[in-house]
């Protein structure tokens, strides 16, 4: 994710946030004045967001100054001006303690807010970093009007104030959120990072005009889905204004792909990857020790095999260790300077690729354009959602923000960076939750009758597993691989190869499973009497099924274009790895409740090999295109009336307002 979320309290405030998250994560000096500070380390000064500025007598981009912190934050939810405002009234005659209740927000808290952190995509930061100030202005401005987006999604759909006993009662601020921004520029690598704190204050005003605090759970709850909306957010805006495209690059094979800036050269994006590498190699010492570790009777303390939770936990554990120490900061322009030669010089990238990062961008994403036109259909988004969110979710239950984390990410991946309508996310979900989801929500409290923890599960009728009990396995022994399965022998380990440098047993991850759900659930739909209603027109579905695969699965084009009055020569045999596919099919997981045998992964092979080859001879016939640069999707009108949802064409010039 590209949004993490983290509680400030009172304490944390002063001891952490002022004296180094204000000053771009760097050191304050002791007794420098904030403003002072900030000047020294080269980052610019905060800036106040929110609606519920305007009850505080503030407004948007205004200086967030020490002391308005130091109230609304440090001393357990404060007016930003309390300040003034008791002096005012001490002024005015009145007691102490009245004047200290008027500079109060309600009742004091400990949990004074939560802290933020937006960043960008790697690519979108390296091209920050390395292209012109012009380039530079684009990725700030366009970073900035997602955070306000994303807050204003916050305000208006995910805030809720709890009041009552027990906090049965719930309700939205009617005047909206105050928050504290602060641009960084670094990581603690010294590499390039756009980053941004925003701390989030916990306290809204109801409607009869009391101070009550934000529920902090349902921010907890929802920052997956404010991650994928500010990624497509801030992608789109770049590409719109830059004349770029995304495309969906693996990280983790077996995970979900990353929406990437297409044409940034992955060596890039290693070279500032020097944290991962760091936090990678100590990962893999403690998969090691857990696969391996006994008790005192020599019984294996874990499982075998690392499952992506336990996986996860010691990937946390893993970057607490290798956490380095803060650097001193450093202006902007001299930091950019820097990152560039250290890219020339130790990235292993040609120093005229870096030196026009931007141009090379822009060649990637007129070939994107030329080969993948972006469609949006609403039915079959619906059921790619609904079967990765099922799969992806212990026990196949899940609430609406789950729907729509998901179906953001779909339009991330289908779009390739164009901008669309503000609400079809919305649609997607609302398709998933008619067509394909149960609501199985059994309310015990007045909470689960609210819509966004309705409980859901899918709507498709398949064959439950039987319990499989684990035999048991033999103790781990240091000179063998751990066994691959429970109840597998562990293999010798080979000569000349160290404890550590194995390969490390893993469950199959869930997202490959996800997809081939899709895959399948997609074909039993076009086989029943609803396909039509499904499906839409063919074309739409040939388009967005192309969009919406990843790059390896795409046919390539051919070398030398074939003449029009001549049959297209078959596609790559392997768009699918089907050994991959087989080796999903035989794991213990819920893939075998999807019933897939190797006919019918035979079939979805054909299908998509098919799907890959009539996309492109239907390109090859109705673009009709003479230059790739000026590639624009058509709008084709379905039988029904109803047009499918194209996005529009993003180019260098394009106003910022368009599309919103």
């Amino acid at each position: 994710m590209t949004v993490d979320i983290r509680i400030v309290r009172a304490g944390q405030m002063y001891r952490y946030y002022l004296r180094e998250t204000v000053v771009g994560d760097g050191r304050r000096p002791a007794r420098t004045p904030l403003r002072a500070a900030q000047e020294q380390a080269g980052v610019p000064v905060g800036r106040w967001m929110g609606r519920g500025l305007a009850v505080l007598g503030l407004a948007p981009g205004e200086e967030v100054t020490e002391a308005q912190l130091r109230n609304l934050f440090g001393e357990r939810g404060r007016h930003p001006d309390a300040d003034r405002i008791e002096a005012d009234r001490l002024a005015k005659g009145e007691s102490a303690t009245k004047a200290f209740k008027a500079g109060a927000l309600g009742r004091r808290v400990t949990v004074t807010g939560v802290d933020f952190v937006f960043r960008p995509q790697p690519t979108i930061y390296l091209l920050w970093a390395f292209g012109d100030e012009e380039t530079r202005l684009v990725i700030e401005a366009a970073h900035e009007r997602a955070i306000e987006r994303v807050l204003e999604w916050i305000e208006d759909e995910v805030a809720v104030i709890r009041y009552g006993k027990d906090g049965i009662y719930r309700v939205r601020p009617p005047g909206g959120l105050v928050a504290a921004r602060f641009r960084h520029y670094e990581a603690r690598s010294g590499r390039p990072l756009l980053h941004d704190h925003l701390l989030l204050s916990v306290k809204g005003q109801r409607l009869d005009g009391k101070w009550g605090s934000i529920h902090t759970t349902a921010l907890h709850e929802n920052t997956v889905a404010a991650s994928a909306l500010y990624n497509e957010l801030v992608a789109a805006e770049v590409c719109e204004e830059l004349g770029l495209a995304t495309e969906p690059r693996i990280v983790t094979p077996g995970r979900r792909p990353v929406m990437e800036i297409a044409g940034v050269p992955h060596e890039l994006i290693r070279w500032t990857s020097r944290r991962s590498d760091q936090i990678a190699a100590c990962l893999a010492e403690l998969e090691h020790e857990y696969v391996t570790a006994v008790d005192d009777d020599g019984e294996p303390r874990f499982l075998p095999v690392v499952s992506e939770r336990a996986r996860a936990k010691m990937n946390q554990i893993a970057a607490r260790k290798t956490r380095p120490p803060k650097r001193k900061t450093q202006p902007l322009a001299q930091l950019r300077v820097w990152w560039k030669v250290s890219a020339i010089l130790t990235s292993k990238v040609a120093a005229d690729v870096i030196t026009n990062l931007l141009e090379h961008a822009r060649t990637a994403a007129a070939a994107i354009r030329a080969r993948v036109a972006a469609v949006v259909d609403v039915a079959l988004a619906a059921v790619d959602v609904t079967a990765t969110v099922f799969v992806m979710n212990d026990g196949g239950r899940f609430h609406r923000r789950h729907l729509l984390a998901e179906a953001r990410r779909h339009l991330a991946l289908v779009l390739r960076g164009r901008r669309r309508d503000p609400s079809l996310d919305e649609e997607i979900v609302a398709a998933a939750i008619s067509t394909h989801c149960l609501d199985i929500s059994e309310p015990t409290t007045t909470i689960g009758l609210l819509s966004d923890y309705r409980l859901y599960t899918a709507r498709w009728s398949l064959s439950d597993l039987p319990a499989r009990r684990r035999p048991p396995v033999p103790a781990a022994d240091p000179d063998r691989y751990p066994p691959a399965d429970p109840g597998e022998t562990a293999s010798l380990r080979p000569s000349g190869q160290d404890a550590g440098e194995w390969e490390i047993p893993r469950i199959p991850l869930q997202y490959e499973r996800a997809v081939l759900a899709g895959a399948v659930v997609r074909e039993k739909l076009r086989t029943t009497a609803t396909a039509t209603a499904v499906r839409g027109r063919a074309y739409d579905v040939v388009a967005h099924q192309q969009a919406a695969m990843p790059e390896q699965l795409l046919a390539p084009e051919p070398a030398d274009p074939e003449p029009d009055d001549q049959e297209p020569k078959a596609g790559r045999g392997g768009a699918i790895d089907m050994t991959a596919l087989r080796a999903l099919q035989k794991s213990r997981t819920d893939v075998e409740a999807l019933d897939l045998t190797a006919d019918r992964l035979r079939h979805l092979q054909e299908v998509a090999t098919k799907m890959a080859d009539d996309s492109r001879v239907r390109s090859d016939r109705h673009t009709a295109q003479a230059d790739a640069d000026a590639v624009h999707p058509t709008r084709p009108v379905r039988p029904d009336g109803q047009q499918a949802h194209h996005p529009q064409e993003p180019g260098p010039h394009r106003g910022r307002e368009a599309g919103h």
